[in-house]
């Protein structure tokens, strides 16, 4: 939903002055893909990183669809950065206005979720769930490669997949798009 590889890299160029382009962060944890990777750390703390991320294309659309469709939940374990609560319920609230209070659950771990189908960048968020694991690509995780995960790389795929579920049609899976 939220871009925070855009985020991060914008936020260090203001910090430090030097442009990253994400293909240099392919395959690396976001702590450790940064030539000074202090301040990733930093900005998780610091006040407007989350409230100001940029929207991931198609999300907005495409989660107002799916909200038609499913019983729809958005889980963060925002516990780990506090200040990040506030910021990211304002973030939902002005993004995804089709999303209410009741479907929003802030968490310290993802692994007491329950549910039919999870979509997250992290294996950690996913590997105690016990619904379909949906892997959203991001730069961290590009180039991993797991059984029981089924990888989707943008909102558009992620729509054919589960629309199509829902319609009982084939999943369409698009080729990969990256903004």
């Amino acid at each position: 939903m939220a871009d925070i590889t855009s985020q991060y890299i914008k936020w260090y160029k203001d910090a430090t002055g030097t442009e990253i382009d994400w293909k240099d962060l392919l395959g690396k944890p976001e702590d450790l893909a940064f030539p000074q990777p202090q301040f990733i750390r930093e900005f998780l703390h610091t006040p407007g990183f989350f409230r100001s991320a940029p929207v991931m294309p198609g999300s907005r659309e495409v989660l107002s669809e799916l909200n038609e469709a499913y019983e729809l939940f958005i889980v963060s374990a925002a516990m780990e950065f506090p200040q990040s609560l506030i910021e990211k319920y304002e973030w939902l609230e002005e993004h995804f206005p089709f999303i209410n209070w009741r479907q929003i659950v802030f968490c310290g771990s993802k692994k007491m979720i329950s549910g039919d189908i999870m979509i997250d960048d992290h294996f950690r968020n996913l590997g105690n769930f016990n619904g379909e694991k949906l892997l959203f690509t991001a730069t961290h995780n590009i180039y991993t490669h797991l059984n029981g995960y089924t990888r989707v790389n943008n909102w558009i795929e992620i729509k054919g997949l589960l629309m199509g579920v829902l319609h009982n049609q084939d999943p369409v899976i698009y080729s990969p798009l990256k903004a």
